[in-house]
């Protein structure tokens, strides 16, 4: 399997914990979205572990080109962010699988083994969480206003409770500054809020409770 992360101690904590089972393998790191496309073409590997967060593209958007690319690759994302925030559009983007780096090992290797078997993996309280959102998508309560938000709008404005501003988060996400101020009228007309401030206090509070 390929591992796929730009810290290397967690590269290496994963690699240590997969090669001591008789019956998985790590064939290949990779610290960026460019190094592992190149790698997933040439090792061809049974399973892709994806972070999230990459320096030089967010994980969800490398997860949707590996579907184009490599569509029966199966993936697991392994991420420090809480599964409440990304997991389901991670599996909406084709993911296999959503674990928490602050999961115990023993639950990292059953999400791997479970996802290998051909079947799909979130903890148990996720899959909870899940099957309450569609029950009241179906009657009729709709989706909360951040399940709104894309993607990349919702990297942003994650970014925006973070404090940083439109030209650094721009530089972060290697786009323009234009592009930026974009997503933010689109992600406050999306939430409601009436001027850049109750956006950015929104943003703040919302990142706090989301760490």
């Amino acid at each position: 399997m390929l591992l796929v992360d730009d810290h290397p101690i967690v590269r290496q904590g994963m690699s240590q914990l997969l090669n001591r089972e008789p019956d998985l393998m790590v064939c290949g790191e990779a610290d960026s979205a460019h190094q592992a496309l190149s790698l997933l073409k040439t090792l061809k590997p049974d399973l892709a572990i994806l972070d999230v967060s990459l320096e030089d593209r967010n994980g969800i958007e490398l997860l949707k080109d590996i579907r184009v690319r490599f569509p029966k690759l199966p993936v697991l994302i392994l991420s420090m962010h809480h599964e409440s925030l990304y997991a389901e559009r991670a599996l909406h983007a084709g993911a296999k699988g959503y674990i928490m780096k602050q999961e115990a090992p023993d639950k990292v290797l059953v999400a791997i083994r479970t996802i290998l078997r051909g079947e799909v993996y979130v903890s148990e309280k996720m899959s909870a969480r899940m099957l309450r959102t569609l029950s009241d998508r179906r009657s009729g309560q709709g989706a909360s206003p951040i399940e709104r938000l894309s993607d990349r709008e919702l990297e942003v404005f994650r970014h925006i409770g973070k404090g940083f501003s439109s030209s650094e988060i721009a530089e972060q996400l290697c786009i323009s500054v234009k592009t930026i101020e974009t997503h933010r009228e689109h992600i406050k007309d999306k939430l409601k809020l009436p001027d850049k401030g109750d956006l950015l206090r929104y943003a703040v509070e919302w990142a706090a409770e989301n760490r």
